[in-house]
């Protein structure tokens, strides 16, 4: 019995390498995404002064229990009226908001009226990537590149620990060190009346599997104001 053999395996064999060859990071994502929105809102004040009336306090107060601002979101405050007024009147929108846990950081604008401030509130979100992901087949791999999991557990955990969304779309313009918050919170410490931390609210992060994300905090997030 006469045996040949046919040169077809040779060909499959190199077929199938270049098909595993094929395969690059790039069909695996692990990029966070963050989508966002900004408001405005006004805050009036009397001429020449730069104290909140108890309306105003109120209207913050509501924006705050409301859900309208919330501690993850990037606060900004505009005041008008000459520079060492509008500075006073920031200052002041910025202690009321400290009382709630947000902070906020001055933002010149030139369109503020004389007696009004704004607050300009950016609200962002985080979906997290699809993770984990072995969506790449790992029997044969010749291009000694990155596995479809690889960055996956780094960029969730990216997600997950950042306090303000917004920082990952950008970083923030230093504009002086605020002493405030840090010497309040030694204040409490040295007089041990540490601020409970808020009831649990909805997370601002999308869920893991590439789930949309939810807005961040939930209605009336950051409890009650603080001493």
């Amino acid at each position: 019995m006469k045996m040949r053999f046919y040169p077809v395996l040779f060909p499959v064999l190199l077929g199938l390498v270049g098909c595993a060859a094929e395969y690059s990071k790039s069909e695996a994502p692990t990029a966070l995404r963050v989508d966002g929105a900004e408001t405005r809102r006004e805050i009036a004040f009397a001429a020449g002064s730069a104290a909140l009336v108890p309306t105003e306090i109120r209207k913050i107060n509501d924006w705050v229990l409301g859900g309208s601002i919330r501690p993850a979101d990037r606060v900004a405050i505009a005041a008008g009226g000459p520079p060492a007024l509008a500075q006073a009147r920031t200052s002041a929108i910025a202690k009321a908001l400290l009382r709630w846990g947000i902070v906020a950081s001055p933002q010149p604008l030139a369109d503020v009226a004389a007696n009004r401030a704004v607050v300009n509130i950016g609200r962002y979100a985080v979906t997290l990537p699809d993770c984990p992901n072995w969506s790449q087949s790992l029997s044969v791999d010749f291009t000694n590149a990155y596995t479809s999991n690889y960055g996956c557990a780094d960029a969730t955990n990216l997600g997950l620990m950042v306090a303000s969304p917004g920082d990952l779309v950008s970083g923030r313009e230093f504009t002086g060190i605020d002493a405030v918050p840090a010497i309040n919170a030694v204040n409490r410490y040295q007089t041990d009346r540490i601020t409970p931390p808020p009831q649990p609210t909805a997370t601002p992060f999308g869920g893991g599997g590439g789930a949309a994300a939810a807005a961040s905090g939930g209605p009336g997030a950051g409890g009650a104001p603080g001493p």
